[in-house]
């Protein structure tokens, strides 16, 4: 199979038509978000709505799942499935509240502190850095562009996290202690 550089590429698109341009850089955004997830899966072990967990409990300290939900924008159910997943790793714990018997905490252990500090950024940080540097302008025309890109993908209805990341969110990230790879699976 024969790669060819960025310039070549531009080359190559500036003789397509804009349909083809606008699929070829959507894919591009879909390869980007699943490669980083995959690299994300192999050097840390996790999958980036893990990472976004684990990042709300250190940054929120003593948290409820309900408060994380609403951090991280997904439902209870869904954090509790990905809590199971991490406590079952030992990366976190849950303590039933003394005050309020209905509410559950969550914690990092020191595993989960210990994999934090060295797990690479979410792709969405280095997105949201460059976002925020651009001008307000730019930043319009880009959220109009994609909404737009949305609707008429008839995709307005689906849900969705404010996270770059593909597939369900509550999968299970496995790792295979053969060497340092990790495997992402349903």
């Amino acid at each position: 199979m024969a790669f060819i550089s960025n310039k070549e590429l531009d080359l190559t698109l500036a003789n397509i038509e804009p349909i083809e341009e606008v699929l070829i850089t959507l894919r591009r955004l879909i390869r980007a978000t699943d490669l980083h997830s995959k690299q994300l899966v192999k050097t840390a072990g996790i999958t980036a709505p893990q990472l976004l967990l684990l990042r709300a409990i250190h940054d929120q300290g003593e948290v409820t799942i309900g408060e994380i939900a609403n951090e991280v924008s997904l439902s209870q159910a869904t954090v509790t499935t990905i809590l199971d997943r991490l406590e079952k790793r030992e990366l976190v714990y849950r303590v039933r509240s003394n005050r309020d018997k209905r509410k559950v905490h969550a914690y990092l252990t020191e595993a989960g502190r210990d994999l934090l500090q060295n797990a690479p950024l979410p792709l969405q940080e280095h997105f949201i850095r460059q976002f925020k540097d651009l001008k307000n302008w730019e930043q319009t025309m880009i959220l109009s562009s994609l909404q737009r890109v949305v609707q008429m993908m008839d995709a307005q209805h689906l849900d969705a996290a404010p996270m770059l990341d593909v597939g369900d969110l509550d999968r299970v990230s496995l790792e295979k202690y053969s060497g340092n790879e990790a495997v992402s699976k349903k």
